[in-house]
């Protein structure tokens, strides 16, 4: 099998051309979504004293790990948490954007 069909049907396959916009398109559903509630960059506080920075989201967790969450309902612990449910071509954009957050924050 050709690496090239290999990455077009493997989900989370390493990075793509078009990461830039998929990462761009995952921010602008975390906007509309999250920055409420959580700080999505580098730096600054959460808005919610219970809603971690999304920079410490991706130190404790896998990003891998919350593809399922983000396609069946993200649920929280803190009872003030809406549940959340994207669409797979959602979940990519916000996985891609969390990996590049991560990979920035690594890069410190």
């Amino acid at each position: 099998m050709a690496l090239g069909t290999l990455a077009a049907v493997s989900p989370g396959f390493a990075a793509q051309p078009d990461d830039d916009d998929a990462a761009a398109k995952g921010l602008a559903i975390l906007e509309k979504n999250c920055a409420r509630c959580h700080a999505l960059g580098l730096t600054g506080a959460s808005p919610h004293p219970q809603a971690p920075p999304f920079r410490d989201v991706v130190e404790r967790y896998p990003v891998e790990d919350l593809e399922e969450s983000l396609a069946e309902g993200i649920v929280s612990g803190h009872p003030d948490m809406p549940e959340f449910t994207f669409e797979a071509d959602e979940v990519n954009s916000i996985v891609t954007y969390l990996n590049s957050l991560k990979a920035k924050e690594n890069a410190k």
